[in-house]
């Protein structure tokens, strides 16, 4: 494994005017500082509920998420506690994927355990269709894997915030490594929802302003069963690098792509973090060898994925473990700051415990400084986790992964970048 960390300065391939990026603004300043007055009074004890993937395309994504939420609350409990009370394992409700629509049901599920903040979705379309019911509410939405540049600009009410960045920096990162990996024109096969249009648009953006070609950019639709028409298209525009865009329907698509002849083998294929994940019982050895992937996230160290498996000794795959730990954590940290577990006291304080203080990196180091009175800056096991204005890391890390021949992927980079 490569362990140097670049800064996404050296991911520019043509242009040092990529070294900053400018993500959308609006929609999130109310959740900024108040104070540390609390917008409401809670019963005492933090109450968490997890909105993540059980079944469909992103349930491998599911497990090192549930165990991310569960060591927290473990870290927490160990520390004495949010506000003088152990804090009540997670009340778990199932996101799926998106189809069928299962979420505003587990939502309701989750309201009606009185949940104060709920850790989830996976998906970025998932959480646009429940968002509204869950701020009006009064709950926290905090997602450790949206990355889609919606939420950037969504009327939230101050109550949304995520610990995966904005697609902005995942895209430029992997439209910098498909040119810099010598690809002219490159194609780009995505899903039709929130994420896929989001990141397919931003690595697109990335490559023109870098001098490359996209071209083809093909949407499918969520629920297809065939993807033999878009997979023609792909074909038809010649490229010399794909960028495929999904979430487990790879499995489907990649095949296709064989068929057609333009496989791994044929052309330099790219994942995303939608699809990064271990297919070694999925393909024959070998089909997916030296397809490249990005999915945000700092390295995982051994001591954290070591605790992430004392949780779950079944993981195979450990992708937004990591986000969803420190979106829970961050939730304990922000009610103690308030003084308070209700939603709207936790969002009063989410950003300032994230940033601009004296920096901490555990939940018992974190809650003395805040007894103390002094003003924290967590910084999480998934990055710095410095939110913006808009509830998103305004300081991020990219890994840059290569399949083996084993169908499951090896971590090769780490690029950091600044999204503003």
């Amino acid at each position: 494994m490569k362990r140097s960390t670049k800064t996404l300065r050296l991911a520019a391939v043509a242009s040092a005017g990529a070294l900053v990026l400018a993500a959308c603004g609006g929609g999130g300043d109310e959740g900024g500082d108040t104070g540390g007055e609390a917008a409401a009074k809670g019963d005492g004890t933090l109450t968490v509920g997890t909105l993540l993937p059980s079944t469909g395309d992103l349930a491998f994504l599911g497990p090192p998420e549930f165990a991310g939420v569960d060591l927290a609350v473990n870290d927490m409990n160990e520390a004495g506690g949010v506000l003088g009370q152990d804090v009540p394992k997670a009340t778990r409700a199932d996101s799926g994927d998106g189809t069928p629509k299962i979420a505003p049901g587990s939502v309701d599920k989750l309201l009606g355990a009185d949940v104060d903040t709920i850790i989830g979705a996976a998906s970025s379309s998932v959480s646009l269709s429940v968002i509204d019911k869950i701020i009006n509410a009064g709950v926290v939405h905090f997602s450790p894997a949206n990355t889609s540049t919606a939420f950037d600009t969504y009327d939230d009410k101050g109550m949304y915030f995520r610990t995966a960045p904005s697609d902005v920096l995942q895209g430029n990162v992997l439209g910098n490594l498909v040119l810099q990996d010598g690809a002219k024109s490159v194609a780009i096969l995505a899903r039709q929802e929130a994420y896929g249009e989001a990141l397919a648009d931003n690595t697109e953006k990335t490559i023109k302003d870098q001098g490359g070609e996209v071209s083809a950019k093909v949407l499918y639709s969520v629920d297809a069963t065939s993807y033999t028409s878009e997979v023609q298209k792909i074909k038809d525009a010649k490229p010399d690098a794909i960028v495929l865009i999904s979430f487990n329907e790879a499995t489907k698509i990649i095949p296709e792509f064989e068929s057609a002849g333009i496989g791994p083998k044929d052309v330099q294929t790219y994942f995303v973090d939608g699809n990064t994940a271990d297919y070694s019982k999925d393909f024959p050895k070998g089909t997916l060898e030296g397809v490249k992937a990005t999915f945000p996230g700092a390295e995982l160290t051994g001591d954290f994925r070591n605790r992430l498996l004392e949780v779950d000794p079944k993981l195979k795959d450990f992708t937004y473990g990591p986000e969803s730990y420190d979106a829970t954590i961050m939730s304990g940290l922000a009610a103690e700051a308030a003084k308070s577990d209700s939603g709207e006291a936790i969002s009063s304080e989410l950003i300032n415990i994230s940033r601009d203080g004296e920096k901490c990196s555990t939940f018992a180091d974190c809650v003395k400084l805040i007894k103390d009175g002094t003003d924290i800056d967590y910084e999480g096991v998934s990055g710095p986790v410095d939110l913006n204005d808009t509830g998103s890391p305004s300081k991020a890390t990219i890994g840059i992964f290569e399949f083996q021949n084993n169908n499951n992927y090896k971590n090769t980079d780490y690029i950091t970048g600044v999204v503003e």
